[in-house]
């Protein structure tokens, strides 16, 4: 059994396994897989497999091709409860191949084997197996064996099988079979694995064959859908052929006079064609045609065909990642297998399995449109064309949902493969309304990326203006709070229906907004098309006026800078997590989900998710909050989680942190992390590992159609560079240490965003990652010392009221704002004070320190810093103030200084004191300038953590015992100077 953190080789275009392992052979089976977007094949052997039950799972797999059956509800079904199971079948096997020597079969638990080794070529496309085996008799054999499911036809997977007899000369048997009687995995105690089918589902009606072609007609028991299965041979030597049919196996044998170290070739071609794509009566034809042009093209043409299609797919897919070997290894593994799992014909979709496992039942869910067609979408955006015409396709079932719910417009379904919902647990399915607006978002995003108008004015707006029917429908107009979506579920399946789930929200409103807009277009633009749909869907102005209204006043629950995950959220008990087994993970499959429910705990990203797509809608210091407050709360037990979380910490400087959860998600398959790769691979993970790299540590952003970039760079590579197809422009970023290089390979100049500045890219560009935009200055002790009369003003007060404050005492004031040292002076009062107290003792403080400060004058300011601002001015440095005094205009005007001050932020536009980070972050966010190109400058240590947790550079004034946090610290003012600063920002990348 492997050991060790390593499963596989970091190769950069492979996945080797070099030995033979029961115990892993079924994730092995799903990471070796081959597939097309239609035809997905599992990494199985060709011979079969002898080894423990329950070591494997033979599966051949067609992407929507399916059975359903009755859900079983123990008291009865529920109105609008699921009716159906839908489950993608594992279909007739095509793949088999028999190898006989002297009467002996070749298996690798029979004789002896070395030299094996198994292979996934992401360049060629291909899954190869070699082995050296020998027989019980002493006769050494080499096998050799090639396949994959053609990228240039849906319908064909090849296979070529190699034999070298190595030290001896005689008769070789190779049969080659298809196989009807195929079955699923019967469903586990896990809800991510398994189907609700037990035995045969696909039931044989007919064989055909003639001289080496053979084929299985077989049907589903309820779809009723049609199915042939055919395959056609090619042999390198003379052979002698004979036909067995045997239940429901219809064999080839061919037997061949084989010379030592002379090696024998068969090729097998493999066809499926079925009766949701093309009439029953002419598969058999289709495929007998199909298989006959495979055959006079022969492998090596169909594998050069094959080949060139991956060629073009990595001129735009491929992300190079310098001196990470395990992580490029992964990203191209992750590319390939999305390239391998996706439907591209407007009728089929992407699972949240590929096609290379049974998980989740072959379902499509959100994951398409939040993770893996914005992969597509920059790199093939034919084929995120494709998954948006397949929600168009659904959308009929999509309406007559939403009548089911009693509702208006059209509800997609959470789980389906033909557009029927599938799941029997409502509150983690039917209550994800969120789906419908993940669609428009992903539309949204399509359009402004491709400008494709005319599939945006016709099935495009058909999706969105019924989805936002939907949503105007369902939401109601709560007073006092505005337009509110109750009784949802958002992405959090451990938190379900509940009331005004934010990321449901906030992606509501974004919806909303833009169906008015493109309501608008469609008015002025396409008047006659606005007309039709006016009048199919009954579409009138007012109720687009509606949707406006609903967008201006949706609802968020705020509260002192956090935001809730919803209404409750925020009031229910932590989890304790101290006190959770490691062995409990994940939490679904060891607690009721109503004691999950109750407590504050997360399967995965939700709020989160909100800060990352609708990124605009909050400020950097709202970010920082609740990314902090909801990163400790979320178990990760979805593997869609981590990229979010790795996205958003990289967004906001947590580089280290954002590197971990990028590795998670990149190599969640082929490290098994949540040990379930055996179902199948997680697509979403893998197109969430793109995300990463070019959301997260790129930080590009797309609003209002145009790209915005923020290039971070984990500090062990050197550099990483990917590519990006924009508005039929294919776009180079490189990013370095130091800077980002734009380049145009190909299309029209484009202009995009490099840290906020606007440059247009026409050949190649450089641009510093960081550059010194601005110095946020505290009042007190940096610019002048009201220190003085802070402490007389506090130690005024605490006489009258014979409290003990002196001096010593009063340095733990120091950054801290009035209503806090209050309170650190009462606890040396030997009783409690009311809060109406507390307020006359700040007011009378405030009173007395505001007759002091009358004196200050610009002689006051502190040594050094008039010239400091004057070269920070000349120099087109902005300037802040964040100080925790209300009093701060007051003084700044009398020290004669507010003019060099592009903003001012007090305690009073405050939620949260120092250290909290929010006085610096809002005013960069003030100033316009990223945090990581800002210098905050601090007398105390509350005020270097507040700027250290902004992730900006921070410079402290006094002892460097007392302010060692500080990236540098100066003995004083003086020292401070413009090209003093301007190395201290440099040095401390």
């Amino acid at each position: 059994m492997r050991t060790g953190h390593i499963i596989y080789p970091y190769e950069p275009w492979t996945i080797t396994e070099s030995s033979f392992d029961t115990e892993t052979n079924q994730r092995d089976e799903t990471v070796f897989a081959v597939g097309n977007g239609y035809i997905g094949m599992r990494g199985n052997f060709e011979e079969g497999y002898d080894g423990p039950k329950g070591t494997s799972l033979h599966g051949t797999y067609l992407n929507g091709f399916y059975d359903s059956s009755p859900i079983a509800y123990s008291k009865g079904r529920q109105y609008g409860f699921a009716k159906y199971h839908q489950t993608m079948l594992n279909v007739t096997d095509g793949k088999i191949i028999e190898l006989y020597v002297d009467g002996q079969k070749f298996s690798l638990f029979t004789g002896k084997h070395e030299q094996y080794e198994r292979k996934l070529d992401m360049r060629k496309g291909t899954m190869t197996r070699t082995v050296v085996w020998e027989t019980a008799a002493g006769k050494r054999v080499r096998i050799r064996t090639e396949r994959f499911a053609s990228f240039t036809n849906k319908h064909l997977a090849v296979i070529r099988y190699e034999v070298t007899p190595l030290n001896f000369s005689g008769e070789l048997l190779l049969v080659s079979a298809i196989n009807g009687e195929v079955t699923n995995q019967i469903a586990s105690g896990d809800p991510r694995a398994g189907s609700a089918f037990g035995g045969q589902v696909l039931q044989t009606k007919e064989s055909y064959e003639n001289h080496t072609f053979a084929a299985l007609l077989q049907q589903t028991q309820m779809t009723r859908f049609s199915l042939v299965c055919g395959v056609e041979h090619q042999l390198s030597h003379p052979y002698r052929l004979d036909t067995r049919l045997e239940g429901q196996r219809l064999e080839k044998r061919f037997r061949v006079a084989a010379e030592a170290n002379e090696t024998v070739v068969l090729e097998k071609y493999i066809t499926y064609y079925s009766s949701k794509d093309y009439p029953e009566a002419e598969l058999l034809e289709k495929a007998t045609r199909e298989l006959e042009d495979a055959k006079k093209a022969k492998f090596d043409a169909i594998a050069q065909a094959h080949r060139e299609v991956l060629d073009a797919f990595w001129k735009t897919a491929d992300i190079l990642v310098e001196g990470d070997e395990a992580l490029q290894q992964a990203l191209r593994f992750n590319a390939f297998h999305l390239l391998q799992s996706v439907g591209r014909d407007g009728r089929t979709n992407i699972g949240a399995k590929g096609i290379t496992g049974e998980g989740y039942d072959g379902h499509y869910f959100w994951d398409t449109e939040t993770y893996i067609l914005p992969f597509f979408l920059y790199t093939k955006p034919d084929i995120a064309k494709q998954l948006l015409r397949y929600r168009h396709h659904i959308l009929p079932k999509a309406k007559d949902r939403a009548a089911e719910m009693s509702q208006a417009g059209a509800l997609y379904a959470w789980r389906t493969i033909d557009g029927e919902e599938t799941s029997a647990y409502y509150a983690a399915s039917t209550a994800q309304y969120h789906i419908n607006a993940d669609i428009a978002y992903a539309l949204k995003k399509y359009v402004e990326a491709t400008g494709d108008l005319e599939f945006l004015y016709h099935e495009g707006a058909e999706m969105l203006f019924e989805t936002s029917r939907f949503f105007a429908d369902a939401g109601d107009w709560i007073e006092g709070r505005g337009f509110c979506i109750n009784g949802v579920t958002g992405p959090d399946e451990y938190t379900t229906v509940i009331d005004n789930n934010t990321y449901t929200n906030v992606m509501v409103k974004d919806q909303l907004e833009y169906a008015v807009k493109v309501a608008a277009e469609l008015r002025a633009q396409q008047p006659e098309r606005w007309t039709q749909l006016q009048q199919a869907m009954g579409l009138t102005e007012e109720e687009v006026e509606g949707w406006a209204k609903a967008a201006e006043h949706m609802y968020v629950h705020r509260d002192k800078g956090l935001i809730g995950q919803d209404d409750t959220f925020l009031t229910k008990a932590k989890w304790d997590f101290a006190g959770t087994p490691k062995e409990n993970y994940p939490l679904m499959l060891h607690y009721h989900a109503l004691v999950i429910n109750r407590h504050q705990v997360l399967k995965q990203a939700d709020l989160v998710m909100a800060l990352f797509l609708q990124g605009n809608r909050f400020t950097t210091w709202e970010k920082q909050r609740n990314y902090k407050y909801y990163e400790p709360l979320t178990t990760h037990d979805s593997s869609l989680s981590a990229c979010i979380h790795g996205i958003v910490g990289a967004e906001l400087g947590y580089v280290d942190e954002a590197y971990d959860y990028f590795m998670q998600t990149a190599r969640v398959d082929l490290d098994d992390y949540h040990l379930n790769a055996k179902d199948g691979i997680h697509t979403a993970s893998m197109a969430g590992s793109w995300l990463m790299i070019v959301n997260g540590f790129a930080g590009m952003r797309q609003y209002d159609g145009e790209l915005y970039f923020e290039p971070v760079i984990p500090p062990n590579w050197p550099s990483y560079t990917f590519r990006m197809v924009y508005r039929g422009s294919v776009l180079a970023i490189s990013v370095r240490k130091d800077q980002t290089t734009y380049e145009l390979v190909d299309g029209v100049p484009l202009t995009i965003r490099h840290l906020g500045k606007s440059v247009r890219v026409d050949r190649k560009v450089s641009l510093p990652n960081r550059q010194l935009e601005a110095v946020i200055f505290d009042l007190d002790g940096v610019l002048t010392d009201t220190a003085e009369f802070h402490y007389q003003a506090w130690k005024e007060l605490a006489d009258e009221l014979g409290i003990p404050f002196d001096r010593t005492y009063n340095e733990k004031l120091k950054g801290v704002d009035r209503k806090a040292s209050l309170e650190l002076i009462l606890q040396q009062a030997n009783r409690t004070f009311s809060e109406t107290e507390k307020e006359q003792f700040m007011a009378r403080k405030n009173s007395r320190y505001q007759e002091l400060i009358r004196t200050i004058r610009p002689e006051h300011l502190l040594p050094g810093i008039p010239r400091l601002l004057a070269e920070l001015k000349s120099n087109g440095i902005k300037m802040a103030v964040a100080s925790a005094s209300r009093n701060a205009q007051t003084i700044l005007q009398a020290l004669a200084i507010t003019d060099y001050f592009d903003h001012i932020v007090d305690a009073g536009a405050l939620e949260r004191g120092k250290p909290d980070p929010e006085v610096f972050l809002k005013a960069a966010e003030a100033l316009g300038a990223r945090p990581k190109n800002c210098i905050g400058i601090e007398d105390a240590f509350s005020g270097l953590e507040a700027v250290n947790a902004a992730n900006m550079v921070s410079v402290g004034v006094g002892h460097p015992e007392t302010l060692a946090i500080a990236d540098t610290v100066v003995a004083s003012t003086e020292q401070l100077t413009w090209s003093r600063l301007k190395e201290i920002y440099e040095t401390s990348a």
